[in-house]
C-alpha cells in the first residue's frame, strides 16, 4: 500500500506542471512546492520531484530563448513595410500588408513554439504515467539545475 501511495504522489508531482495553464510560472512553482513537501518521504519522490522541476525550468528557458530569437522576425515583419521620404518631405506610411518572406519567419517560429508546447504536454503525461507505475522517468534535454 505504501508503494502505491508513493507512485500516486510522484504522479501528482509531474501532473502539477499543468498549473502553468492557470497562472504564470505555475509549471515551475507548483511542482517545486509539491516536491518540497514530499521529498523527505522517499528517495523515489525526491528524484522524480527534481526531475520534474528541472524539466520545467529547462522548458521555460528554452521558450525564453525561442521568444528572444523570434523578436527580430516579428519586428522585421512589422517595420519592413514602413516607407519614408527623403529630404524635407519626411513621412511614414505604415503598410501592414505583410509580405510572404517576413511573415514566413514569424509563422515558422510560432509553429516551432507550438510544437515545443505539444512535446512538453506529451512528456509530462508520459512521465506521470511512468511515475504512477513506479518507474523512474528522465525527461530528455533537461538541464540539471537541481542535483
Amino acid at each position: 500500500m505504501k508503494q502505491n501511495n508513493e507512485n500516486t504522489n510522484a504522479f501528482l508531482i509531474h501532473i502539477s506542471a499543468f498549473a502553468g495553464f492557470l497562472f504564470p510560472f505555475g509549471s515551475i512553482i507548483t511542482p517545486l512546492i509539491v516536491w518540497q513537501t514530499l521529498k523527505d518521504r522517499s528517495q523515489f519522490l525526491d528524484e522524480q520531484g527534481k526531475e520534474a522541476v528541472n524539466f520545467n525550468i529547462s522548458y521555460s528557458l528554452y521558450m525564453f530563448i525561442a521568444s528572444i530569437i523570434a523578436v527580430p522576425f516579428f519586428l522585421r515583419s512589422i517595420f519592413n513595410n514602413v516607407r519614408h521620404g527623403y529630404g524635407n518631405n519626411w513621412h511614414y506610411e505604415w503598410d501592414f500588408d505583410l509580405g510572404f518572406g517576413s511573415l514566413f519567419g514569424l509563422i515558422g517560429f510560432g509553429s516551432l513554439v507550438g510544437i515545443i508546447g505539444l512535446i512538453k504536454l506529451v512528456l509530462i503525461i508520459l512521465a506521470a504515467v511512468k511515475a504512477n507505475k513506479g518507474e523512474d522517468y528522465r525527461y530528455p534535454f533537461t538541464i540539471k539545475f537541481i542535483k
